[in-house]
């Protein structure tokens, strides 16, 4: 199952290397998600960034800059609904509801579904799905290797999310929680983590 880790929303010292270690361990995509930042802050994490990962990395934003660093693809979302034009490439979006996935899954690369579970990030972001719904989802073929589980992932419901039939996980809160960037003076917490995460998804 492959793991998808999603950045933090504000930028820190020491994000590069934080990104650059889970790469390292295994992580199969990062999505880069910035928003209401200037592009040039965001170009100076890319090229922080070892190049040799940059082919594993989507943005959310500034999408001009996918051909510039020669990354992996661009991820829609409500802020940036639009294909950039011209644009030929990888392409993945944020659904919300089974028949979203089930509408827009067949012209994407993979889509995000959430909330799996209730949000680990985003207070009072309740999930509305419950495992009858998502078997059943599974059995009518909606969910499946081109659906990405987010929202609530975490080590405890990890192996779950592989038993649904899910093609990947979609890390944020569970990971980032255990790095404080405001006073940690390492990063060895957040990446044994992620090595646990990567461990559970194998």
């Amino acid at each position: 199952m492959k793991l998808i880790v999603i950045t933090q929303p504000n930028f820190f010292v020491e994000e590069e290397k934080i990104i650059a270690a889970f790469f390292e361990e295994g992580l199969d995509i990062l999505h880069v998600r910035k928003p209401h930042t200037a592009s040039a802050y965001l170009e100076r994490l890319l090229t922080l960034i070892p190049e040799k990962y940059h082919r594993r990395i989507v943005l959310h934003d500034h999408f001009h800059l996918k051909e510039e660093f020669n990354l992996m693809g661009v991820h829609l979302n409500s802020r940036n609904p639009e294909i950039p034009q011209p644009y030929n490439g990888h392409l993945s979006c944020s659904c919300h509801s089974l028949e979203e996935v089930k509408e827009k899954k067949p012209n994407y690369n993979y889509v995000f579904l959430s909330p799996i579970y209730n949000s680990i990030s985003k207070k009072n972001y309740i999930s509305p799905f419950t495992p009858e719904i998502l078997r059943k989802s599974v059995k009518d073929e909606i969910i499946d290797q081109q659906v990405m589980a987010l929202g609530g992932v975490c080590l405890d419901n990890l192996l779950e999310i592989k038993d649904y039939g899910f093609g990947g996980a979609v890390i944020l809160g569970d990971l980032w929680n255990k790095f404080d960037f405001h006073t940690d003076s390492d990063y060895l917490a957040i990446v044994n983590h992620f090595i646990k995460l990567r461990s559970m998804a194998d």
